[in-house]
């Protein structure tokens, strides 16, 4: 366990993090069986890593500095020099039952920044087919990527979306400028096996705790995103994700759209047979499909070793797999091929 959370606090510093690397450091070294957050973490049956355990814990710690229910934790959050170890035995101590349960499903992470990477897959299908879009987006979370057609976009200079939007997506851009083609979006529906439902201000807060308080830019950013959907709903299901792509992959398609299936950091979190189920019925949706009713799937998912997400797009008619660019997982960068 202590390994896996120092391995989580190398990263978190690699990725400009050091406050979140010291909560890691410091719940590596905190935790021991007297409590009921570290018996349970001590006496985890998976793999550390794999089942994202660093990042469930983190995320309970930093709600309670966001909802100031731990003075003890005050300091180590602000960045300031503190015992870390001893923040974090005391709000084990103070709040062990309600900390244990973060430990029970993997993190709901979401991020706004990752439609960047979206948008530029449909700029390169929008410059293959010219037709508009109908997105269908599995492992949703809180439905904030659902808000693609809401956001404004400035990508190497190509700019598209809402200009009014309060959210502009502008990651630093390296390489070629990605397609010059109009983005028409006529539908945007996700699902997620637990959504998040941002209305409700616990839950949008317990979202808010995965994200790490060295970024307050993406905490503005997913902020603002909630603040959307509080406003205008998106379209967000709880359901099984190969259960769902199979369902909307075999309703029928309208003459003159594109169908497109999309999914960023999901996964590694899904099991060999959904995975399977899930490419399956693309294969299927693929061999039907024309030029007048193309599909493609989308995918912005970690590359070999964790090093960066590729942006991988397949589409039919069409042809092999075609590799877009890398980006920051957050979306800050995206370098295009």
């Amino acid at each position: 366990f202590e390994e896996a959370m120092l391995a989580q606090a190398a990263f978190c510093e690699r990725s400009g993090a050091p406050i979140t690397a010291r909560v890691c450091h410091a719940i590596g070294h905190a935790l021991d069986a007297s409590s009921v957050t570290g018996a349970r973490v001590l006496s985890w049956s998976g793999a550390y890593v794999a089942d994202a355990v660093p990042l469930r814990l983190v995320a309970p710690f930093h709600a309670l500095h966001r909802a100031g229910r731990c003075a003890a934790l005050g300091a180590l959050f602000r960045g300031e020099a503190t015992d870390d170890v001893a923040a974090i035995r005391a709000a084990v101590t103070a709040h062990d039952d309600w900390i244990v349960h973060w430990l029970d499903g993997p993190p709901q992470t979401n991020e706004p920044g990752r439609s960047a990477a979206f948008m530029v897959a449909l700029l390169r299908l929008a410059e293959r087919f010219a037709l508009p879009f109908e997105l269908l987006e599995i492992g949703s979370s809180a439905g904030l990527n659902l808000l693609i057609d809401r956001y404004a976009y400035d990508l190497g200079g190509i700019t598209r979306g809402r200009p009014s939007s309060p959210i502009t997506l502008a990651p630093d851009w390296r390489g070629p400028p990605p397609a010059d083609a109009k983005v028409r979006i006529v539908s945007v529906r996700g699902v997620d096996i637990a959504p998040i439902d941002v209305r409700d201000p616990a839950a949008a807060e317990r979202l808010l705790a995965y994200v790490w308080v060295d970024a307050p830019e993406r905490i503005a950013r997913v902020e603002a995103a909630v603040a959307m959907i509080t406003e205008q709903p998106v379209d967000l299901v709880p359901g099984d994700a190969a259960d769902w792509v199979e369902a909307r992959l075999a309703e029928p398609q309208a003459d003159g759209t594109c169908r497109v299936l999309m999914h960023s950091v999901v996964w590694p979190y899904l099991d060999t047979e959904r995975r399977r189920r899930i490419e399956a019925a693309f294969e299927q949706a693929a061999r039907t499909a024309t030029l007048a009713k193309p599909v493609a799937w989308v995918a912005y998912e970690w590359g070999a070793e964790h090093a960066n997400h590729r942006i991988a797009l397949r589409m039919a008619p069409g042809g092999e797999e075609e590799l877009l660019g890398e980006g920051h997982p957050h979306g800050a960068w995206i370098e295009a091929r």
